[in-house]
């Protein structure tokens, strides 16, 4: 997926994809106002124990008293130790707290993505998604804990620390104050240009994850056609790429550092020059200027630190972008707040003048009209590409048609709850998709409170249960990925037992039995016909076997629909469901028709 919804979040700003992010803390703001009592406890000894230091010195060291040299030893070690105390559970707090906001984005982008119509799902990459909702939410917890923490602990420390040196002496204040200005510059400077390189960085991360699962998906495609070796270079082309960007990104920090660091010590040298000076001149004492120096370092620590993590916050943002991304696509399927469920009582689905294209491609449905009565068995024939799929997708509202309605028993489609609607379609897809899970889940997936009776008797109905038993733990047995550990006409029947499970009203079979020998095939139509019994089913098939006892055959060319009728009617009428039927017929499984000429 190369780009998605991109008008809606190009123009946003840095500062408001942050403001974002931080209002994910909104839900914690207990553990947040308890992470910033502390920090303001923890500056205030900052401020204090440079202080006792100065004290400590001035009068303990300097006058020769050793009890309050005692004294001042154990207030410090006091100090220390609550210092610790504190940090410790600041540390912690922001953890739970960035911890809850990546915990709340994943599942806002799992529910995001599971609402998406499938027109979404038609251009995204998996490898693009699971970098969003993992690498680029991880960030994004960073920037929502400590990245952000430090920031405005840092701010916060420099405004109390520059106070206390101006008070303590105006001038070596004035002179420490002035390389902060080419600090905070440089470090907002480097953050305009880093950011472009950081969401290039993200972008290229995507395209390197896809990469990676598409291999381990195809990789019997790949071993079968002997490409190991140009896929590896492939891999290398798009690994090459995102480290030049890295290493790009890691000159740009090694370069900005050392510069940051440099205006740093060049003022905390001539501060330690003035002050020296100030010291032999016995305008300043001994002890000030240790304290003094103390508060420089300070002051300096936390500016070095926003220099090393805007851009890292940079990093986040652009993460946090490409999150927004998908949160704020706006569906192009969505549901009236009030729609009522469907009452489907008879099962007649009618399509009125339907028309249907897939984004900006030219129309793939034209005009579609007919009638499916209750109970009635509607098959659909015709070359690939003809628009057979895209009919029966159309029925549980996985598309909406651009131009005409779909009716059940008389109500628009689009006027019910999805839910309510597809939890009466059964289907049985083209492409097979099996969880990495046992085969009893992979059955139950629709109705998990099934019980082991109806979980048996749809396995039956779909021909599934003696292969089942076979197994090594029978209905525990763990599929693998995809159910790589099965054969396609044993991943094809446990679909089909899937859909039975649910006992719907309106069954739909996308090629059903396209991936099953002829026996299996046979065992099937042989349940099909006891289960579609009683339901209106759609079926499409490139074996003609499965069509011979419809009530009505729809044959579609190009979108549109070129002959009606039953079998008999249309090997009469139809010269192109008489070339299907002859190009597609199984041999042995029916006599030769002669057709006139």
């Amino acid at each position: 997926m190369k780009s998605i919804n991109q008008n809606q979040t190009a123009g946003s700003s840095q500062s408001v994809i942050v403001m974002r992010c931080l209002g994910y803390l909104r839900p914690h703001w207990k553990l947040v106002t308890g992470v910033y009592i502390t920090m303001v406890l923890i500056d205030l000894i900052a401020m204090v124990s440079p202080q006792v230091i100065r004290w400590t010195i001035d009068q303990g060291i300097g006058a020769d008293n050793t009890p309050l040299l005692t004294l001042a030893v154990v207030g410090l070690l006091a100090l220390v130790l609550l210092k610790g105390t504190l940090t410790y559970f600041e540390g912690m707090w922001t953890e739970v707290a960035s911890q809850n906001v990546a915990y709340d984005l994943r599942n806002d982008l799992q529910r995001k993505i599971t609402e998406l119509s499938f027109s979404f799902h038609d251009k995204a990459e998996a490898g693009d998604l699971l970098s969003r909702a993992i690498q680029d939410v991880e960030r994004i917890r960073f920037l929502t804990g400590r990245a952000i923490f430090r920031v405005i602990e840092s701010i916060f420390l420099m405004i109390i620390t520059a106070g206390m040196m101006i008070w303590m002496n105006p001038q070596l204040g004035l002179l420490a104050m002035i390389c902060m200005p080419l600090l905070i510059l440089r470090s907002i400077s480097f953050g305009r240009v880093f950011r472009p390189l950081s969401l290039k960085i993200q972008k290229q991360l995507s395209v390197l994850t896809t990469r990676v699962e598409q291999n381990l998906r195809g990789v019997r495609v790949v071993k079968t056609f002997a490409q190991e070796d140009a896929e590896i270079k492939r891999f290398n082309l798009e690994n090459q790429k995102w480290y030049d960007l890295s290493a790009l990104s890691a000159k740009m920090q090694a370069n900005n550092i050392p510069l940051l660091n440099l205006i740093a010590d060049i003022s905390s040298v001539a501060i330690l020059m003035y002050g020296g000076t100030l010291v032999i001149n016995h305008a300043l004492t001994l002890g000030e200027l240790v304290a003094f120096t103390t508060y420089v370092a300070q002051i300096v620590t936390p500016v070095r630190y926003l220099g090393m993590v805007l851009p890292a916050i940079t990093m986040a943002a652009a993460s946090a972008e490409r999150v927004f991304e998908i949160l704020d696509t706006v569906p192009m399927l969505t549901e009236k707040p009030d729609a009522p469920a469907l009452k489907l009582e008879q099962g007649e689905v009618r399509f009125e003048k339907v028309s249907f294209a897939y984004g900006r491609q030219t129309g793939v449905l034209k005009d579609i009209s007919f009638a499916a009565e209750p109970r009635q068995v509607i098959a659909l024939l015709g070359p690939t590409g003809s628009g057979k799929t895209s009919v029966v997708n159309l029925i549980p509202r996985f598309y909406d048609p651009t131009a005409g309605r779909i009716t059940i028993d008389g109500t628009d489609i689009r006027l019910v709850s999805l839910n309510s609607l597809r939890s009466q379609i059964g289907m049985v897809l083209q492409e097979t998709t099996l969880f990495a899970a046992s085969i009893r889940e992979n059955i139950m997936f629709g109705k998990p409170e099934a019980t082991q009776s109806e979980l048996e008797s749809a396995a039956r109905d779909a021909q599934a249960h003696e292969f089942i038993m076979q197994m090594p733990e029978g209905y525990e047995t763990e599929v693998g990925e995809r159910g790589r550990t099965l054969s396609g006409g044993q991943k094809q029947r446990l679909a089909i037992a899937r859909a039975l499970l649910t006992n719907p009203r309106i069954l739909i079979l996308d090629d059903a039995t396209s991936s099953v020998d002829s026996e299996t095939e046979h065992l099937i139509q042989l349940a099909l016909e006891r289960v579609m019994h009683g339901r209106t089913t759609f079926v499409i098939a490139h074996r003609l076997s499965t069509v011979h006892s419809a009530d009505l055959i729809l044959v579609l060319d190009k979108g549109r629909i070129v002959a009606r009728g039953k079998h008999a009617e249309l090997l009469e009428s139809s010269p192109l469901y008489v070339s299907i039927y002859h190009q597609q017929l199984k041999p042995g499984t029916s006599r030769l028709l002669t057709v006139k000429s």
